[in-house]
């Protein structure tokens, strides 16, 4: 694979059919930085954080104190607003994806979406995935690792996935009120610490303990939505994210051997400064990001580099990205990465020249290749390796897929010059398969299903 191909596709999200290919790979990734915008226009009509949050509020207070045999009607009424929310947000990305000027930055996007996971299975999470990635993730994903993590812990559609926003501390006012009312439905909620420190920072196997989580936990009670009792915010610059002072847990905590003084909100946000600059964090995301760019088993050599990278600056993380792209390990020839069924459907699209595409037909689209759009069903995300991806029966979808592409296309599409523009250096076998074709619908069919197209 050349040094443009391997810009184009293992860093970016493919190329595009007359686009130049860099003259200058590493300078090309490297200036996306300066030109990248948080939100570009088919995000700008989704609603922010705070709007979303809002109608959160509203629809629970609507639910209780509609008739109890007129909440199921009030339910799917929302339900149905936020599978509409939900739809309109899938187009939005799928359009970014297709047609961002800086694909390197865009796929950044991508990458962090999924390592703060959450998923649409749980039923609130569907009308607040599109903000958690506008509000949450693309404005922090040139900046520093802490802020970054700050805010997706934070909004509500974390704080609902993992069930912190009803987060109690027993000793709480409102933990020994509950007692006194015999609510056995009113108490501590590990989810978010957990994941915090097994997901988000440390990982696995990084020396925390149980104890640590249930400290951890503790420290974050307290961070939830806005409640009945507030005016909903509204406003674009309102942040969606509250501290209930009569659900935090008092007292001090010691998380990972180190105490934390009693102080409401900060309490929680000082171990989280602590855990974004601990080594075990850099480690954890220089390793994950290798994999992601490089390789499903990355070169050591590669993740100490950037894991000291993030050390060295206190988790800047375009420090850590310019130390990717000048490392000669991510610029190796070879197979490169397979890609998942979002990867392989967007470069197709850029490929066919796409610039948007229904949202409804987006979701079926990665439906169908057992992608679906913040739905990995589980906080730990999306797998990132070939393993995850490279079955029979998903890559029986792909070809599916690839031949309605291909049809669709018709003869309007020649796939023997469309593939050395999207794919240069490609292989002599698949360059002759293609010319060999008995129809244009065809050729571009082996083209997005070729061994050369299922890698970046």
């Amino acid at each position: 694979m050349l040094p443009e191909s391997i810009a184009l596709n293992r860093f970016g999200l493919g190329a595009r059919p007359g686009e130049q290919p860099p003259a200058d790979p590493r300078r090309w990734l490297l200036s996306q930085f300066d030109a990248y915008d948080p939100l570009p226009a088919p995000w700008r009509p989704i609603p922010r954080s705070s709007r979303v949050a809002a109608e959160w509020v509203a629809q629970q207070r609507e639910i209780r104190r509609s008739p109890e045999d007129g909440r199921s009607a009030v339910r799917e009424a929302w339900r149905k607003r936020e599978q509409e929310a939900y739809r309109v947000a899938i187009g939005a990305r799928v359009a970014s994806a297709l047609q961002t000027p800086t694909p390197f930055a865009e796929r950044l996007v991508h990458f962090w979406s999924n390592h703060f996971a959450v998923s649409v299975d749980k039923n609130p999470v569907t009308g607040l995935a599109g903000s958690f990635e506008a509000d949450a993730i693309r404005p922090h994903i040139l900046g520093r690792f802490e802020d970054l993590l700050l805010a997706a812990v934070r909004h509500p559609a974390m704080l609902v996935f993992l069930d912190q926003a009803r987060s109690t501390g027993p000793d709480s006012p409102a933990g020994v009120r509950a007692r006194q009312r015999q609510r056995n439905n009113v108490g501590l909620n590990e989810n978010l610490a957990r994941e915090i420190l097994e997901l988000h920072t440390l990982g696995v196997r990084s020396g925390y303990t149980q104890q640590d989580v249930t400290e951890l936990a503790r420290a974050l009670t307290g961070w939830t939505l806005p409640d009945d009792g507030d005016k909903a915010p509204v406003a674009d610059d309102v942040a969606p994210f509250r501290f209930a002072p009569y659900q935090h847990e008092p007292g001090e905590r010691r998380v990972l051997g180190r105490s934390y003084a009693a102080g409401g909100e900060e309490q929680a946000r000082a171990i989280l400064r602590d855990l974004a600059a601990a080594p075990s964090t850099a480690e954890h995301i220089a390793l994950k990001l290798a994999r992601h760019f490089v390789a499903d088993e990355p070169p050591a050599s590669l993740v100490l580099r950037l894991a000291a990278a993030f050390r060295k600056t206190g988790g800047d993380l375009p420090s850590v990205y310019r130390e990717l792209v000048l490392a000669q390990e991510a610029w190796a020839p070879g197979p490169g990465k397979f890609k998942s069924p979002w990867d392989w459907a967007v470069s197709s699209l850029r490929a066919l020249e796409r610039r948007e595409m229904p949202p409804q037909q987006a979701a079926n689209l990665m439906n169908q290749l057992g992608q679906p759009v913040w739905r990995p069903g589980s906080p730990a995300g999306w797998g990132d390796g070939a393993g995850a991806w490279a079955a029979p029966d998903a890559l029986l979808r792909r070809v599916e897929v690839a031949q309605r592409f291909g049809a669709q296309a018709g003869a309007s599409v020649d796939a023997r010059r469309l593939a050395p523009s999207v794919l240069p250096g490609l292989a002599e076998g698949t360059r002759q398969a293609i010319a060999r074709s008995d129809s244009p619908a065809t050729a571009l069919a082996l083209l997005l299903a070729s061994p050369d197209f299922l890698r970046r």
